[in-house]
């Protein structure tokens, strides 16, 4: 039987932790190709390169698995992989596992998600994942299992045609992850300001700052989720139609 074809990429670029990680993970499940940014490209979200070329190169690094640099975004990343590099459609394109979280409204911002989303465009079975550790040096291997047996269950279970997941992992040790649970995004925003600042040549320049405000405690949220020790799944589609607005609105502007 042959084995599934796996296409791994992520946002961090393709030597972070995080990616070399999953890239392992998805080794001990089928065949996998790498395609992934030569740099990092977080918080990039659906940006495709349009106003410059683009590069790739093979490259050589631990595994048996085949990995491609690009100077792209992750969605070039998809978008090429599927054009230039591979043979056959992947069974399932997996993406991350990004360090940090990519719960709430951060999937809107997030080029980890951004590339899975991308692969669902195509038409393929996609799954984000991200684990709420910032940290170069996080222990992604405390997640092994459940990122696998995620990946196993949508290969065995294909997901609603323009379904992707979004799944994000709690900083915990894997004893006291409590479990996998299917979630709703939580309401939440960041509330962001431009702290003004002056370079040594007396130029000003502005950075951006804010913090993460949750406005909600609902106990189907994925913040709630991750709040609680599981692994929070959020399914997300890519079409951003308000279907259970569209009477109203046309009832107000339609002639």
């Amino acid at each position: 039987m042959q084995k599934p074809l796996i296409l791994v990429t992520n946002d961090d670029g393709i030597t972070a932790p995080g990616v070399r990680n999953l890239v392992e993970f998805m080794n001990e499940i089928g065949e996998v190709v790498v395609v992934a940014p030569n740099s990092p490209q977080s918080g990039k979200g659906h940006a495709i390169t349009i106003n410059s070329t683009l590069t790739f190169e093979e490259i050589s690094l631990e595994g048996p698995q085949s990995d491609y640099s690009l100077s792209g975004t992750p969605v070039d990343c998809v978008k090429f992989a599927l054009d230039k590099i591979l043979t056959r459609k992947p069974d399932i394109v997996v993406s991350g596992i990004n360090h940090g979280a990519n719960s709430s409204i951060n999937v809107i911002y997030s080029g980890t998600m951004s590339a899975a989303v991308e692969a669902g465009v195509e038409g393929l079975q996609a799954i984000g994942f991200s684990l709420l550790d910032f940290s170069w040096d996080a222990d992604f291997g405390q997640a092994k299992e459940f990122i696998q047996e995620i990946v196993l269950k949508t290969l065995e279970n294909p997901l609603p045609k323009g379904v992707v997941l979004n799944v994000n992992i709690p900083k915990l040790e894997k004893d006291k992850i409590k479990g996998i649970k299917v979630c709703r995004q939580a309401h939440a925003k960041w509330e962001e300001s431009f702290d003004e600042r002056i370079n040594p040549h007396g130029k000003k320049y502005f950075w951006l700052t804010g913090y993460f405000n949750n406005m909600d405690s609902g106990s189907d949220a994925d913040e709630t989720a991750l709040a609680d020790g599981f692994i929070s799944v959020v399914p997300v589609k890519f079409d951003l139609t308000a279907h259970e607005h569209l009477e109203q609105i046309a009832a107000v502007l339609n002639t």
